[in-house]
């Protein structure tokens, strides 16, 4: 199978796998070559995924969405962070996550104060030209 796992700014990974293991809402399945064709949610968590060489990979993902359909499993999530080995992966979930939830707060900030200087060069647009 075509393993491809994006986000909304880069691909994280694009591989040939012969089986994937990820975290749906209703719990944990995995996926062979000849799968049946599908779509679901993701919940945030690890996705392994195994290559053709028996070497397996780890994904940790942000909440998305997988698509099977032929040989190809499209994997879009917002966030994911990729590493060989499952002991370095927390660690670095967590600093990834971190700061991308730190970025968004950040965004939300600024957000806020735009939608407030709108309101108020509005307001006193009112009172200018009643």
């Amino acid at each position: 199978m075509r393993l491809e796992v994006i986000t909304p700014v880069e691909v994280i990974l694009d591989i040939e796998a012969t089986r994937i293991v990820a975290d749906a809402p209703n719990g944990a399945f995995g996926m062979l070559p000849r799968h049946a064709d599908f779509v679901t949610l993701l919940v945030p968590g690890i996705l392994t995924y195994e290559t053709e060489d028996g070497r397996e990979g780890y994904v940790g993902i942000n909440s998305g969405t997988l698509v099977k359909c032929g040989s190809e499993v499209l994997v879009s999530v917002l966030g994911a962070v990729l590493s060989d080995r499952l002991e370095d992966l927390a660690q670095r979930v967590v600093e990834d996550f971190k700061t991308q939830d730190e970025e968004e707060r950040q965004a939300r900030s600024a957000l806020a104060r735009l939608e407030a200087g709108m309101v108020r060069h509005f307001q006193k647009l009112e009172l200018d030209y009643p």
